[in-house]
């Protein structure tokens, strides 16, 4: 790749992990529109997205979590079941083209509703145990298949739903994202027997914006401000998903 070209790419990615850190997202869906767009091949796309992704959400981790906004409660429930689905949406490569549009319709309307109406936390109430973990076990497939971490479904999920408040929502997707990605990339080198491309330039830029991000996000940022940027995320992912 051409030195201009690594450098318009790491901007990219600095780029899409400042704004999905920021919002206790990784920017898997972000990366892998950046990485389409520059012509690297798909075979490296899928994990290569998946390794920034763990990068970028053990910050948003680390940051949510210090700002006390991590629930471990609400997490295990979530988790519990998502992360062996993920590794098996890792490891099968199906043709999704219709289902991928499906996922970025819904994706689209739920960024029209953030835009439209980002009300202020409301009273929340926790889900069902068995709520929880059937919800996370579908979250945790449909990430491996997409090859994201989950959380650009769970986080609106949980905020529509009530079940949590915006920055909780946030750092709960934050950890559900991590070991989604984990479990997925295992899963996607299992299945093609291939260890992922992997740059340093690009892992630094994603470092930088999921630093930045995540401290604003889990610290300065109003959740209104939040449901905002969400709903920004919300709409590059749902375009990325019908259009790619």
């Amino acid at each position: 790749m051409a030195v201009e070209y690594l450098v318009l790419i790491c901007v990219a990615i600095l780029i899409v992990a400042f704004l999905y850190s920021s919002v206790g997202h990784a920017g898997a869906s972000g990366y892998i529109a950046a990485m389409t767009l520059f012509g690297l091949a798909p075979t490296v796309i899928k994990p290569a997205a998946l390794v920034l992704n763990i990068l970028v959400a053990s910050i948003a981790s680390w940051q949510f979590r210090r700002a006390g906004h991590f629930s471990w409660r609400l997490f295990w429930p979530f988790a519990v079941l998502s992360f062996p689905m993920a590794f098996v949406g890792g490891y099968v490569n199906l043709p999704t083209r219709a289902f991928k549009i499906l996922v970025g319709i819904v994706l689209l309307y739920s960024a029209i509703r953030f835009f439209i109406q980002p009300k202020p936390d409301e009273e929340v109430k926790e889900p069902a145990r068995a709520t929880a973990i059937a919800v996370g076990g579908g979250l945790g497939l449909l990430a491996g298949l997409t090859g994201t971490g989950g959380g650009i479904f769970l986080t609106p999920l949980m905020i529509f739903m009530r079940w949590a408040k915006t920055k909780t929502a946030s750092a709960i997707s934050a950890l559900f994202i991590l070991v989604n990605s984990i479990s997925g990339l295992l899963g996607n080198v299992a299945g093609t027997k291939q260890l992922p491309f992997f740059a340093l330039p690009l892992a630094v830029a994603a470092v930088i914006g999921g630093a930045a991000g995540s401290y604003l996000g889990s610290r300065q940022f109003s959740p209104v401000f939040i449901k905002r940027l969400l709903a920004v995320v919300l709409t590059i992912a749902g375009f990325k998903l019908i259009f790619a």
